[in-house]
């Protein structure tokens, strides 16, 4: 490490000594003086010098003394680290400018081994603290991309050295969740610039913040649809807990949103939501000169046909059994066994409701219709034709009873 030393005294033969003590260490390379014989002029040079690494300072000079000197310095963003050279050895003079930051206090007539010694003690000091800003920043700025994908608390802990977590590629048991915005394509063909960014901004800040709050990660953004998953990187017993809680509250987001821009004169379509849970490779895979975290397997493949899924059933939210079977006390219900797309296996799927909703007399009577619907009761179809009549707008009902006058019956369903 070369560092570069000023020195500040008013003395005309100081600067010829200290070249001629210290000539070893600057013919070497380790060493480099510059000289300011008062404060003012050591301001300047400062200015001039960024790479100046520490001070050599007397006290008493003209126009600006040391002990101004190092209140002045103290104002900086980078403190620069400070030793007094001066006869003045007393007591209070030592007190004041360690007071005013001053790193240590070397007495005229100097005695150069000390001075060498104090010069390498410095140095040091001067290396640790860059160092500790080195890692601060090299944190900060993983701090700042990682923020991007994970909540603020779990991406300050993966930016922390040693916390234990792995972003290499594993398997693990995860929540995966799907979002989209039924037509927004074609509303974006049909938009001016200046409303789409503001409104796919506050859009993706509302969800994301959403999902941060529930500890998610956004694996990715594409357009305006999320991919979250839950569980990972770090441990989440209640993932599928977590997933469903989101999903209802970004559900909430979405529909007050939708209105908001709805008065505003601009058709924005629902956010459909789908949610699986199951094994998955997850990690970092974005080679070596990029961050992409994500996960690959059928738990995520699923998630994507469910949230597809809820188009055709008219729902907003379809998640699985295996979510279901997950969390203790869910409050949904069942919309029936889908024969999803790449799947040789119906899959019992719910829509999950809010503690209001469930506890509605429609809820009963819906569960009731579809205990009908699987034991295929005759009397399926005036059950759902009751239940149109006491919620007209649900539309999950509505799609049972369509299917049901089209021929259908029980509860598994084809997927277009």
């Amino acid at each position: 490490m070369s560092v570069k030393i000023l020195v500040v005294d008013d003395e005309p033969d100081l600067e010829a000594l200290i070249l001629q003590k210290f000539r070893r260490q600057i013919r070497a390379g380790g060493i480099n003086f510059v000289f300011a014989h008062d404060g003012i002029d050591a301001l300047s040079l400062i200015a001039e010098h960024s790479d100046i690494d520490m001070v050599l300072s007397d006290i008493n000079m003209p126009r600006m003394d040391g002990l101004a000197l190092l209140q002045e310095l103290q104002k900086s963003d980078d403190k620069l680290s400070t030793v007094i050279v001066s006869a003045y050895g007393d007591m209070t003079n030592i007190r004041t400018a360690m007071n005013r930051g001053a790193f240590d206090f070397v007495t005229k007539p100097i005695d150069f081994a000390d001075l060498d010694t104090t010069i390498g003690k410095t140095i040091r000091h001067i290396e640790t603290l860059r160092e500790a800003r080195r890692r601060q920043s090299a944190a900060e700025q993983a701090h700042a991309s990682l923020s991007r994908y994970f909540s603020p608390n779990l991406a300050e802990r993966l930016a922390r050295a040693g916390d234990g977590l792995d972003l290499s590629g594993q398997r693990r048991e995860v929540a995966a969740m799907f979002t989209d915005i039924t037509s927004f394509t074609s509303l974006v063909e049909t938009l001016e610039p200046d409303a789409l960014a503001p409104l796919l901004n506050e859009y993706l800040g509302g969800m994301t913040d959403i999902v941060f709050a529930h500890e998610g990660t956004v694996a990715k953004i594409v357009g305006d649809a999320l991919n979250v998953l839950f569980g990972a990187p770090g441990d989440q017993p209640d993932h599928a807990a977590r997933a469903v809680a989101c999903a209802l509250e970004l559900d909430r987001f979405a529909q007050a949103f939708r209105k908001r821009w709805r008065d505003k004169h601009i058709a924005l379509g629902k956010t459909r939501i789908g949610v699986h849970a199951g094994p998955a490779i997850v990690g970092n895979f974005g080679g070596g000169r990029f961050f992409d975290y994500t996960a690959y397997g059928d738990t995520i493949n699923t998630a994507q046909r469910l949230e597809s899924a809820n188009k055709q059933l008219g729902t907003r939210i379809c998640v699985s059994e295996a979510v279901v079977s997950r969390v203790a006390d869910f409050k949904g219900r069942p919309i029936g066994d889908l024969m999803l797309r790449g799947r040789s296996e119906p899959l019992r799927a719910y829509e999950p409701l809010t503690a209001k909703l469930h506890g509605e007399p429609a809820t009963q009577a819906y569960a009731q219709a579809f205990a009908k619907l699987e034991a295929r009761d005759p009397a399926t179809m005036p059950a759902f034709a009751a239940l149109v009549g006491m919620r007209p707008d649900d539309q999950l009902v509505s799609f049972h009873l369509k299917r049901l006058l089209n021929g259908a019956s029980g509860a598994r369903i084809a997927m277009e």
